[in-house]
């Protein structure tokens, strides 16, 4: 770490210290158990749909790629993932900083969110301090990761404190607000692979253009859209204040649209598997129980998941019941998580027997 104990012993944040759908955390030994006792010689792990960046986190001895088409995610993946090098000390100084603001002036945050998600105060203090983290990093005074490192810390503790029920498709009308913004410092590696990559693109652009020896594939399940539930975050780590609507005060996210969530599930995964250069391909991809919502069905057969990975190799099939994070309407009773690992044909060995044949 970059930061000393007392540094630390102030308030610090680590990885899992975040609400998400679907966070793969309290599956990591289940996920790493799976790796270790059937995957050899693993050194390059690509998380091409990272989220939080959880599963990724387990694998910090590997050279990482990352990859999520949520900036918001993207960030903090380069918060905690890059080998950028960055001063701990002046993270710990701004963040102190910020923490003992009092901003009376409007912004963007408290034109269109004041007493929504956030108080008309902390709507106040997100615009001072997401501005003052890029005038700072425009004008060279911060770098990329301690960009990333001070806005990871601002979407924690937004998430920490917002007037919801863990995302932002509703807030909760006519409430006091008794928690206020508090910044903590992220337990960031100071030198993890100095080789690691975080991309923020879509998966099945990105997937043909990258190696790897392991793999991780998380989509999204269901007609649920990642962009719906997290938008308020991915307007504030991207900073561009467009103009937002309706009472959920989202922006535009069509480019966000994820087709994993959408009838062309199936025919996007199975070009994501053929596009694959991997030794190994794990998949998450949950039963869905009984959810007790049609939006919560998943868009992709056991049966085509099993048809797609077997053409690329041999498929074993594993699973652990879990209770997952949710936003209380669910009925899950019996969640299963289920890691399907494909071990890939070699390539020139398939070439040789298709001439043999």
């Amino acid at each position: 770490m970059c930061y000393s104990a007392a540094q630390l012993a102030q308030k610090s944040i680590k990885i899992n210290n975040r609400r998400y759908l679907g966070n793969k955390y309290k599956l990591l030994s289940f996920i790493i158990s799976v790796v270790e006792e059937e995957c050899d010689n693993i050194n390059i792990v690509a998380d091409i749909f990272a989220g939080t960046g959880a599963v990724a986190s387990a694998f910090m001895d590997k050279k990482l790629i990352t990859n999520d088409i949520m900036y918001s995610n993207y960030i903090c993946h380069v918060a905690w993932f890059s080998g950028e090098a960055y001063s701990g000390e002046k993270i710990v100084e701004l963040i102190s900083k910020y923490n003992k603001l009092r901003v009376f002036e409007d912004n963007y945050m408290s034109d269109n969110f004041s007493d929504t998600y956030f108080s008309l105060e902390d709507c106040r203090r997100i615009g001072f301090i997401r501005r003052d983290i890029e005038d700072r990093y425009n004008c060279g005074k911060i770098n990329f990761r301690e960009r990333a490192l001070l806005i990871t810390s601002l979407l924690y503790a937004m998430d920490k404190i917002a007037n919801t029920c863990g995302h932002y498709d509703a807030y909760r009308q006519g409430v006091e607000f008794e928690k206020h913004l508090e910044l903590s410092v992220p337990e960031a590696k100071a030198n993890p692979n100095s080789n690691n990559v975080c991309y923020n693109m879509d998966t099945n652009e990105l997937a043909p253009n990258i190696e790897a020896d392991l793999v991780y594939i998380d989509p999204p399940y269901n007609s649920r859209q990642y962009c719906d539930a997290y938008h308020l975050l991915e307007n504030v780590a991207k900073w561009e204040k467009p103009e937002v609507f309706g009472i959920a005060r989202k922006m535009d996210r069509t480019s966000l649209k994820s087709k994993y969530c959408t009838r062309k599930a199936t025919k996007t995964f199975e070009n994501l598997i053929e596009s694959i250069h991997a030794k190994y391909i794990l998949l998450s991809y949950n039963n869905m129980a009984n959810k007790g919502d049609d939006r919560s069905n998943a868009k992709i057969s056991d049966e085509d998941i099993m048809r797609i990975l077997h053409k690329k190799g041999e498929v074993k099939v594993f699973a652990e019941d879990y209770k997952a994070f949710s936003t209380g309407k669910s009925d899950i009773k019996a969640n299963q998580e289920r890691l399907f690992l494909c071990i890939c044909h070699n390539e020139e060995k398939i070439e040789s027997e298709g001439v043999d044949g």
